[in-house]
């Protein structure tokens, strides 16, 4: 350990508790206490061997050494406070008063002393404080023009020195003078020193931060320019620093967004702390002709701390810190679609119980009704007529039930992926007329007019005749069912290119937009669920459109509430079998979706458990036979 060392230790000891945590203000306490107590303590130990030699000491010699108590007072003032300004304060005074002292006594300003008044606002320099420079700088001016006065007005004693001594003593005042100067300036240097090495240590600290940490801190004005931003946006948004200062960062902030970012950055002008989110336009690694993306920026912001210059009305500059949360952002949306996709599924399982309630009941209470009848027919006497009657409304209902339990079955093949298309050369016209005249019986019941127009020339395609019968009887049975009497279905049929072309068109109740983006879910029917007008389970244009896309067809539907609705069906008119590619996963979408039924079978039995089939009138209405 050296003597350095073991100084500076016992130096440390002496600070004040305030000064021992900041290495700048440690390094000011340690300058001014330094020097004063190893001079004080060094003249105090040369003062036997100065008496030794010189004898009794004169009146000025002891000033001279009383006061070089003052620096050891001074120090003990500032460790026991932490004052360092007032330190400075209380030293500029003594300094003052002892040249005063000694000035009077040895020739006023023409004294060696004098000199001494010039080092009094350079030693109150070193405490880098305006306010004690000044005061230091008026004390040594008012010294100087005291000493000025009092010479032109005789009040100084008469000096009884000689011209050599005079010499002498000048001599030692101005080397003295100067070496104390030389000692201020060696310890503004070592001030000056420390606090460039502290400040290089602290931005180097802060380089250090923000060019590893994966936020973006900037600093901005109120009106959003940028005046700093640390290096991590390069890696954010792929674009140097340089191209971001001022309002670059703006301009690439989505439009839709800039509104938001510019009330929030006004706001923390305003003292207010802002989170905002927004959207920020970044360039792709390696894409052409600048192909960009946005991503999700969190910015939050505050007012920068800083001297307003008493200004109450100006507004601070704002920092901020910027964290991309593309990923966030799309773990919300995925949560909002999976929510949207749950509330879709209990709003079908809704629609399913409904409608398979309604659908399934029916057919079940005249099969019930109707056997139990027969079975009572000697109660009831019922005549041969009467039993072949209710065993054809039977059978009817039994046909009705099976086409709807084939309906869910032939909808669960299709959303499983094990509906077989068996493609085969046909005559689309034949199949048209033939579905056509099935459903014109129908048609004529319910008041509506059926027009078929499919021109004679209508090309042989490929593809799988039942399905193509299943989409025609289905789009010609709902334009029927939803069309009031006296309207019209007109079933056309026309070759484009490649495509046969199929539209069913009616003038019927139409659809609603809403329903319209609905239509081809599975058990979806336009209008309230509970308020059905028509019979049906919801599964006949969502088995269309699966046939028709098996087929790599089109559908489109254009309705208008109560003007009618068009289907246009557009076939390939040679059916190309796509490549099979079953997969483990597409193998278990298949078993997931054919489980669908199953777990809702338990359910319709329940519910048909917990609504057992309605009393049979003495006169039931005969259940007709429907397509």
């Amino acid at each position: 350990m050296t003597v350095l060392s073991i100084i500076r230790d016992c130096l440390d000891a002496l600070l004040h508790p305030s000064a021992r945590y900041d290495a700048l203000t440690r390094a000011r306490h340690r300058a001014f206490m330094a020097p004063r107590l190893l001079g004080s303590l060094a003249a105090f130990a040369a003062f036997p061997v100065y008496l030794a030699m010189r004898g009794a000491p004169s009146a000025i010699e002891v000033a001279a050494f009383a006061w070089l108590i003052a620096p050891i007072l001074l120090s003990w003032f500032l460790s026991r406070t932490g004052r360092y300004e007032g330190a400075h304060v209380l030293s500029s005074l003594a300094l003052a008063g002892l040249i005063m002292a000694v000035a009077v006594t040895t020739g006023g300003i023409e004294s060696f002393a004098a000199i001494w008044l010039v080092v009094v606002p350079l030693e109150a320099a070193l405490s880098a404080s305006r306010r004690v420079a000044a005061f230091a700088s008026l004390l040594a001016l008012s010294c100087a023009g005291i000493l000025i006065l009092v010479s032109q007005l005789g009040w100084l004693p008469i000096a009884d020195t000689s011209a050599a001594e005079r010499g002498v003593l000048m001599a030692f005042g101005v080397a003295s003078a100067t070496l104390y100067a030389a000692g201020l300036a060696f310890g503004a240097e070592s001030l000056a020193r420390t606090s460039v090495a502290l400040l290089l240590r602290e931005e180097e600290r802060y380089r250090l931060l923000a060019r590893n940490m994966s936020d973006v801190i900037s600093r901005h004005q109120r009106n959003g320019a940028v005046q700093f931003i640390s290096p991590a946006v390069e890696a954010m948004l792929g674009m140097p620093v340089a191209q971001l200062l001022g309002h670059g960062l703006f301009d690439r902030v989505h439009v839709a967004d800039r509104p938001a970012y510019l009330t929030a950055l006004s706001d923390a002008a305003r003292g207010d702390v802002r989170s905002v989110e927004f959207r920020l336009r970044r360039e792709r690694v390696g894409s052409e002709r600048g192909q960009v993306d946005f991503i999700w920026v969190e910015m939050r912001c505050r007012p920068l701390d800083q001297d307003m210059g008493g200004d109450a009305t100006r507004e601070a500059d704002v920092v901020a810190v910027m964290r991309d949360v593309t990923d966030r952002k799309l773990g919300e949306l995925a949560l909002d679609q999976a929510r949207d996709a749950a509330e879709a599924a209990d709003a079908a399982k809704t629609r399913f119980l409904a409608t398979m309630s309604h659908e399934l009941r029916t057919p079940l209470n005249a099969i019930i009704g109707f056997s139990e009848m027969i079975a009572q027919e000697q109660t009831l006497m019922l005549g041969a007529a009467q039993r072949r009657e209710y065993a054809q409304l039977i059978n009817d209902s039994g046909q009705h039930l099976l086409s709807v339990v084939n309906g869910i079955l032939d909808m669960s093949k299709m959303e499983s992926g094990n509906f077989e298309i068996a493609s085969e050369p046909f005559a689309p016209r034949a199949s048209l007329i033939h579905c056509c005249n099935l459903l014109a019986l129908k048609a004529r019941e319910n008041g509506v007019d059926l027009v078929t127009d499919a021109p004679q020339d209508l090309p042989v395609m490929t593809g799988d005749p039942r399905a193509f019968k299943q989409i025609v009887l289905n789009l010609v049975a709902n334009a029927v069912k939803f069309t009031e009497r006296g309207g019209q279905v007109t079933v056309t049929a026309a070759v484009s290119g490649s495509q046969l072309v199929l539209r069913v068109s009616d003038t019927g109740i139409g659809i609603a937009p809403d329903d319209l983006k609905r239509i081809g879910a599975p058990f979806f029917q336009a209008g309230k669920t509970y308020q059905r007008r028509h019979e049906g389970t919801g599964l006949g244009l969502s088995i269309v459109k699966s046939l028709v896309a098996l087929h790599l067809g089109e559908l489109t539907v254009q309705s208008r509430l109560g003007e009618g609705t068009a289907v246009t069906v557009k076939l390939p008119l040679v059916y190309m079998p796509p490549q099979a590619n079953a997969t483990d996963g597409k193998m278990s979408d298949s078993r997931a979706s054919e489980s669908k039924i199953a777990t809702l079978m338990p359910v319709l039995r329940q519910e048909l458990q917990d609504h057992p089939h309605d009393q049979v009138q003495d006169q039931p209405a005969p259940v007709k036979k429907s397509a």
